[in-house]
């Protein structure tokens, strides 16, 4: 097994607090939201406390297979991005 680098446990990190400040920003605005966008939301929420355990556990461990761990990451950092993307639009309107 490869051990994690530095530079690619900055990456995941990274990725996570900037989904994590995207989210609280979001959930500020939730309380106003219609039904279906507050659908997506609750969804969301599942896909984020997944992404989030993935990211702890990956950091926890010592050794993992670079490639793996990071595409895992990398999928399910764009599926949350994606998704608060149709939130913030739908509090647009």
């Amino acid at each position: 097994m490869l051990e994690v680098s530095d530079k690619q446990r900055q990456r995941v990190f990274g990725l996570l607090e900037s989904l994590r400040t995207e989210r609280d920003e979001l959930r500020v605005r939730m309380y106003l939201a219609r039904a279906e966008v507050r659908d997506e939301w609750q969804a969301l929420e599942q896909r984020w406390e997944h992404f989030e355990s993935r990211v702890r556990a990956a950091a926890a461990a010592a050794e993992a297979a670079r490639e793996g761990v990071g595409e895992a990451v990398d999928l399910l950092a764009e599926e949350l991005r994606k998704g608060y993307g149709r939130v913030r639009q739908a509090l647009r309107h």
